[in-house]
């Protein structure tokens, strides 16, 4: 089979030279190279020779190109093949934890319970519900299994039962592209609705008439989220009319209903200030009027309470508040009164609110907990994590006059559990608890450190291990990292790092600059000018963690994914030296290139997370860390880099490009394996089960590394 696969790489080297790469050694498979065609990148301030432009092709159909992708995938294949077995050990044992029947805690709605339910060996979502009781008939609105069908690849966006309960809207993508298409269904008659809206986020909001909804409309290039458009059931509008239309490329647009079900917003987000307009859900012409204009550094978010609104914001409160305006004057911040004030030890994250309380996502020393607010009695309650690294998580909870909210619980050694705390008495229901088929939590031990980075900060790491595990310097580390757009890492359990903790693995989180972790500052620490920061923070954890005797110095693996793959990047050229392996899940590495052409999808949105390199300061930031541009001729650690063809947010050729200059430029004979879904988009692949096969990759790759895969877990 590898002799196989080995010659038809050969025969199909047509488009590609002959030099053979350093990541090769002789009688070994020998991978693609990639032709050199130099190119002229443009900018304000010089060009720039990009060799392997050539491998973009927006279209995705240019024969060259995919003929090149395959060959990559074949090359996959043949390196490999000998981890074969180990691969089918690793893919049983991770599908295992699966629970082969499982279902959602229902949730009670307008009548219905509602819930969504797995059947055994299926890949998709079954949603389903079932009148007044539990014990009533059970009726499926969609089968995501049936729709699925004939679809390599399938998600089901959102879904939402109109108000009266006669129709259900949902979104679905069939391509991964993050296009998708509106679709309603007749509750009473089972048929499908012949209209079908395409293009369009998966986000949308019905009006309380029960037959108009809003939609947002995105541009077919850029992707971009720009227009609200109204659809109304049986209306015969060749064009369905336009509510809003964002000029402001910089901006996302999204849509809400408040809790109580009386406010529809549209909600305009960029990286440093957002708007929110509202209108009556009940009103027919849908008059939507701004909560706040838009200003320069301002962010803030709404919901409804009464004839007031909610208004978390960051306005003279770098780490947020919430404030209490009506809604009449809620443009006038004189007119503004705190309910939760702003503190320079606590970020506040998010928040519910109902008749009864405002329940509120805090985070402090690090770690998300939640605080329960009664109105009534003005007693705060903190619900922690019982876990040294643990999380707490607000689930939305339908009902603006229900007697409890649900939340979540799990640490990286806790399985999750979900729990309705009773709002009023604080009393706590366990709902559900998540079980995995022969996992022990007693077996296992977590910690929450700080350790410090070069310039004194002291960065958060969360670690796990399974007794036994060795503290003296010896184990294998697998260290994992996000870091940017502050979005937080929280510890929270990963069914499939248990494979790698049973084979005497570290697991570590570095909770880098570039999230939320420590607050708002920690996010300006890690963007723009200060980027460098969230790299040099990652290296710092390692060297901390092998210091202390957690790891090992050389069984070090690091996993990251997106704008973490830009880390992974940014740290093979920085730090090369110190991993045995870096896997990257379709990372963003190419930086000024990508940032310099606005008809790239999402570009123009970016520009306050990375800067707009049309400006020198940031153009030369930019290109001093790009991945892409800083390769150089000396040693690399082995690379697993994932990408797919589809990714509407990372588009597949920066990493074709990536690996292409790696192997063209790297001085060692690691293994460099690049594999390339060719029907998926940004998250792999769509269903339960069929993630687990790239899993299964990766964990036969490192444990191959080690040169110990053992064929079972101790």
């Amino acid at each position: 089979m590898i002799h196989t696969i080995r010659a038809s790489i050969a025969a199909a080297l047509v488009l590609l030279s002959a030099a053979a790469p350093a990541d090769t050694a002789p009688g070994s498979p020998q991978p693609p190279v990639a032709q050199r065609r130099p190119f002229s990148v443009l900018s304000p301030h010089g060009a720039r020779q990009d060799d392997y432009y050539w491998l973009r092709d927006d279209s995705r159909s240019s024969t060259e190109v995919l003929d090149y992708l395959r060959q990559e995938n074949a090359y996959r294949d043949a390196v490999l093949a000998p981890s074969a077995g180990l691969r089918k050990t690793l893919y049983e044992e991770l599908a295992a934890r699966e629970p082969p029947q499982d279902a959602s805690v229902p949730v009670f709605e307008h009548g219905y319970w509602y819930y969504v339910r797995y059947e055994p060996g299926q890949e998709y979502p079954v949603y389903v519900r079932r009148k007044a009781t539990l014990q009533a008939a059970e009726q499926v609105l969609l089968d995501g299994n049936a729709l699925s069908r004939g679809h390599e690849f399938f998600h089901i966006g959102s879904r939402h039962v109109s108000p009266g309960g006669r129709y259900l809207a949902y979104t679905q993508d069939i391509v991964g592209r993050r296009q998708y298409t509106l679709r309603i269904k007749d509750l009473r008659s089972g048929a499908m609705l012949a209209d079908a809206v395409p293009n369009v986020e998966p986000g949308f909001v019905w009006a309380a008439d029960g037959r108009t909804l809003l939609y947002v409309e995105k541009d077919p290039v850029t992707l971009l989220s720009e227009r609200v458009r109204r659809y109304r059931i049986g209306s015969k509008a060749r064009v369905n009319p336009l509510v809003y239309e964002e000029k402001d490329h910089s901006f996302y647009v999204n849509l809400h209903k408040s809790r109580s079900e009386k406010c529809l917003f549209i909600e305009m987000i960029s990286t440093q200030q957002s708007e929110w307009r509202y209108a009556d859900a009940a009103d027919p012409q849908l008059r939507f009027k701004p909560v706040l204009p838009r200003t320069a550094n301002l962010l803030y978010e709404v919901e409804t309470m009464g004839g007031d609104f909610l208004i978390r914001t960051n306005w003279q409160a770098p780490n947020y508040r919430i404030v209490r305006a009506s809604i009449a004057a809620s443009a006038d911040k004189a007119t503004w009164k705190d309910v939760v004030p702003h503190r320079t030890d606590v970020f506040i994250e998010g928040f519910e609110v109902s008749s009864r309380a405002l329940a509120v996502e805090e985070r402090s020393k690090g770690l998300r907990k939640i605080r329960i607010k009664p109105w009534s009695t003005g007693t705060d309650r903190l619900i922690e994590s019982t876990d040294a690294a643990g999380t707490l998580q607000l689930m939305p909870t339908p009902g603006y006059d229900s007697a409890s909210m649900r939340y979540t619980f799990s640490s990286l050694i806790t399985p999750t559990s979900t729990f309705d705390v009773d709002l009023l008495s604080g009393a706590r229901e366990l709902k559900k608890a998540e079980v995995i088929g022969g996992y022990d939590p007693a077996r296992y031990r977590t910690e929450f450190l700080f350790a410090a980075a070069r310039d004194g900060t002291q960065v958060p790491v969360s670690i796990a291990w399974r007794d036994g595990t060795p503290r003296d310097g010896t184990a294998p580390l697998y260290q994992y990292a996000y870091g940017s757009y502050g979005a937080s890492t929280d510890p929270e359990f990963v069914t499939d790092w248990v494979s790698l903790l049973d084979r005497g693995f570290v697991v570590a989180i570095a909770h880098v600059r570039g999230g939320q972790e420590m607050g708002r500052q920690w996010y300006e620490d890690g963007r723009q000018l200060r980027k460098k920061n969230t790299f040099t923070d990652f290296i710092d954890v390692t060297h901390f963690l092998t210091a202390k005797g957690y790891a090992s110095r050389d069984k070090v693996f690091a996993e990251g994914g997106s704008a973490g793959g830009l880390l992974m990047g940014a740290i093979a050229n920085m730090a090369p030296q110190d991993y045995r392996g870096i896997i990257a899940y379709v990372p963003y590495v190419d930086v000024v290139t990508t940032m310099l052409d606005d008809s790239i999808p999402l570009t123009s949105n970016e520009y306050d997370e990375w800067g707009n390199p049309q400006q020198k300061a940031f153009h030369d930031y930019m290109l001093s860390y790009s991945p892409y541009d800083n390769i150089s001729a000396q040693r690399y650690p082995a690379l697993l880099v994932y990408t797919s063809l589809w990714d509407s947010q990372v588009q597949y050729f920066e990493p074709a490009k990536w690996v292409a200059k790696l192997r063209a430029t790297k001085t060692d004979s690691n293994p460099l394996v690049f594999t390339i879904d060719m029907a998926a988009g940004h998250g792999g692949k769509s269903g339960r089960f069929q993630r687990y096969q790239d899993t299964a990759l990766e964990y036969a790759f490192i444990l191959d590394r080690l040169n110990e895969a053992p064929a079972s877990p101790r």
